[in-house]
């Protein structure tokens, strides 16, 4: 490891500096989103070439010289994207935002501490690594992107079953949102009673912990975004209650790794009505009830149980779908072998898969919160 200790530079300098690269950083994640959906669009393309030339040329003039060679490869693979020389892929956007991310927090050190502790061998490998991606050698691409992506963060490699995984820095998210304000006191009691209720049921699983609180701050969070269209207690107790019936599962078929057959599937999947049964009799949660048993539907009709299409489906279920996506890619499911993805790489494969299952007008808002949220780290999703 080497340390690097700038030169003495007047605080507004610094401040200025780490001030563009933040809103760079959120520019291009939101390109990067939008990447996702068209990853042909060549002004997208242009967009995030220029934002990297940007972060690189601001180091360069303060002479914070270690991530300088590691940008210029950064950005000359993003010049071949502009010029239709390569094509984008998931695995380019995850070398770009863990480049910044490296580039953020060595600025965010410089200007804490006055210096920084680099890996001088690791930016060698990863120049040499994406240096080797040419327009002569296409094939060769997602394999070199995908080593590059390792060396900087190995932990999105497969992880041992057992082995701890650390948070992401994004599970700072939601802490401060209160989730019944402005809700009475008999309100209370019963979405105090219903989470309550859900603590043994997430007990149950060990990849279970904590998921109802987050996803209903979030999807609260959300829904605040729009405008609250949705009624706040009714979409509160919906995220509480909507995988109550997971609980009557075999833990076999909860922890299973390999595929699920047709009659696994159908099994878990009858966890939908489970769930609603709870608040069969208590029609002042018809709502919420409703909301629970249409959370599997797709925009595109490929959902279940009914198979339901667009606007057939309630808005908080179609809000609930997205944010229970959200927290699955996030959070370690029994079925998935690699570690959860971080937050931000979370919205774009979201985004990757949106057409035709998820709703267009909550899926803006999602991405545009996202972009808030994962900007500022004002909450804790963890």
């Amino acid at each position: 490891m080497q340390t690097f200790r700038h030169d003495e530079l007047d605080e507004d300098v610094l401040d200025e500096l780490l001030e563009e690269i933040n809103e760079l950083y959120e520019a291009s994640e939101q390109t990067l989103i939008d990447l996702e959906v068209e990853p042909e669009d060549n002004e997208l393309q242009r967009a995030l070439f220029r934002s990297i030339h940007t972060i690189k040329g601001d180091l360069g003039l303060v002479n914070f010289t270690p991530m300088l060679p590691l940008l210029q490869r950064v950005e000359d693979l993003l010049d071949f994207l502009r010029k239709g020389q390569i094509h984008y892929t998931s695995t380019m956007s995850d070398l770009v935002l863990l480049t910044m991310d490296r580039v953020k927090m060595f600025v965010q050190s410089c200007i804490k501490d006055g210096q920084a502790v680099y890996d001088e061998n690791l930016y060698n490998q990863l120049c040499t690594h994406i240096g080797r991606i040419t327009p002569q050698n296409n094939a060769q691409h997602e394999q070199l992107l995908a080593e590059s992506v390792l060396l900087l963060d190995p932990s999105l490699d497969v992880v041992p079953e057992g082995k701890k995984v650390k948070n992401q820095p994004q599970d700072q998210a939601l802490k401060e949102l209160d989730m019944t304000d402005g809700f009475d006191d008999e309100q209370q009691d019963e979405i105090q009673f219903f989470r309550e209720l859900m603590v043994p049921v997430e007990k149950r699983s060990r990849y279970w912990q904590g998921r109802c609180d987050r996803i209903a701050k979030l999807a609260l969070f959300l829904n605040k975004q729009a405008g609250n269209p949705i009624d706040e207690k009714q979409l509160v107790v919906a995220c509480y209650v909507h995988d109550f019936g997971m609980a009557f599962m075999p833990l076999a078929l909860l922890h299973q790794e390999e595929t699920l057959d047709q009659s696994q599937f159908n099994l878990l999947r009858s966890h939908v009505f489970k769930s609603a049964k709870l608040l069969e009799h208590l029609e002042h949660w018809n709502e919420a009830r409703k909301i629970i048993i249409q959370h599997h539907e797709r925009i595109d009709g490929s959902g279940y149980p009914m198979g339901l299409k667009s606007e057939e489906i309630c808005e908080g279920a179609k809000l609930l779908a997205i944010v229970d996506t959200f927290d699955a890619l996030t959070h370690k499911r029994a079925y998935q072998t690699h570690l959860s993805r971080p937050k931000k790489h979370a919205v774009i494969e979201i985004n990757k898969v949106a057409k035709g299952q998820f709703c267009d007008k909550w899926m803006k808002i999602f991405n545009k919160a996202m972009a808030q949220l994962l900007s500022r780290a004002c909450v804790v999703l963890k």
